[in-house]
């Protein structure tokens, strides 16, 4: 499927960026801009089911995969994917060719429980408010939160029905010069996997004081955790 592509500046180097489950391109509004003052091109895809891209009738991890490979231009500087977006993005790798990747706190393992809050927050998307969502993530701007509750007005729950065969996606080794980065919570990147991680060539660095959504509560502290990366 071809996505929806968003794109910024006009620089010599490219950056994508891959969204998670339930967002949108929108949700790096400002990561964008700052890269772009770096040099940088940014292309933004909205993945299938979401954003401006089409739904779907079917959904799998493997075909958001191949739409990054359909629609992204191959050879990029840089890719970033967060959550999901850095599940996908562990199988487009090989297909998108960039020279560096960071995964953004991956959600790379799944079991019974995280599955079952998964799909319960996919319901709340299609209810929720402005000032339920400020309350859940309160070091976000009014620009974040606005961005979120656009993304889940729009986006397709039946995205995640793939979950209930859902498997561990951490990859055995990196394909090309790999960045794990996780939030300062280690909850999706606890120490057991950033050891095994290091181990089989991925470097890993945590970002102090940030939960899941690491760019937004503190856009600051997770460009900084990219140094030597941009």
């Amino acid at each position: 499927m071809k996505l929806a592509l968003h794109e910024v500046g006009d620089g010599d180097k490219v950056a994508l960026l891959v969204h998670s489950i339930m967002s949108s391109a929108d949700t790096w509004s400002r990561v964008a801009p700052r890269l772009v003052d770096r040099g940088y091109r940014v292309v933004m895809p909205d993945l299938r089911g979401h954003g401006d891209s089409p739904h779907a009738e079917e959904y799998t991890p493997q075909l958001f995969a191949a739409d990054l490979v359909e629609s992204l231009p191959t050879g990029a500087d840089l890719v970033i994917g967060h959550s999901f977006g850095a599940s996908v993005l562990t199988l487009a790798v090989a297909g998108l060719r960039p020279a560096r990747v960071v995964y953004s706190d991956p959600a790379w393992r799944f079991n019974d429980k995280s599955v079952a809050e998964i799909k319960e927050f996919a319901q709340f998307t299609k209810a929720t408010t402005a000032e339920q969502i400020q309350q859940m993530f309160p070091r976000w701007t009014p620009e974040d939160v606005a961005a979120e509750l656009a993304g889940y007005a729009r986006w397709d729950t039946r995205a995640v029905d793939w979950l209930d065969a859902a498997v561990e996606y951490v990859p055995e080794r990196p394909l090309v010069p790999s960045l794990v980065q996780g939030a300062g919570d280690h909850h999706l990147v606890p120490d057991d996997l950033a050891e095994r991680l290091r181990a089989s060539g991925f470097e890993v660095r945590h970002v102090p004081d940030t939960g899941h959504c690491i760019h937004r509560d503190d856009v600051a502290g997770f460009l900084q955790s990219l140094d030597g990366w941009l």
